[in-house]
């Protein structure tokens, strides 16, 4: 019987507010992530309106550590918060280098992300709020080999 390995990843959750936010932003932005994420090994989402950035990256544990110190660094947003870093077997967006969604209806309205309903949002609540996400995107993939 042969052995399953576990191939361990990271996800790590932040939100940000944007300083500069137009179509030439964005696309630079998602253009960049998702060739820089393609060789890494990164995965995830992108939520995005003109009030917020709210993030999920996933992959290997250092490449998450090293994209997030740069997103740090981005000057195209501030006030960035962690909210979630984890150790996980799965990854929620396989087959997407960097999923984009603008914000949908049933996330925030502006007055909520205004008043600060991000910095208020527990790990989980993120959590949950990207696997609803990628429900529509891609179906749980583990990482073990059978």
């Amino acid at each position: 019987m042969r052995s399953k390995k576990i191939i361990k990843l990271k996800h790590l959750i932040y939100c940000s507010k944007p300083t500069c936010f137009d179509f030439e932003t964005i696309k630079s932005i998602l253009t960049t992530s998702r060739e820089n994420n393609s060789r890494t090994g990164l995965t995830g989402s992108l939520i995005y309106r003109s009030d917020l950035y709210f993030q999920f990256l996933e992959g290997p544990p250092g490449a998450v550590t090293d994209t997030y110190e740069k997103i740090k660094l981005d000057t195209r947003h501030s006030e960035i918060q962690k909210i979630r870093e984890e150790i996980t077997d799965r990854r929620l967006f396989a087959s997407w280098a960097m999923r984009e969604d603008s914000v949908s209806t049933w996330m925030w309205t502006r007055e909520e992300v205004k008043s600060g309903i991000l910095k208020r949002i527990k790990p989980h609540q993120a959590l949950a709020t990207f696997e609803r996400l990628s429900r529509g995107a891609d179906q749980f993939i583990h990482t073990g080999e059978s």
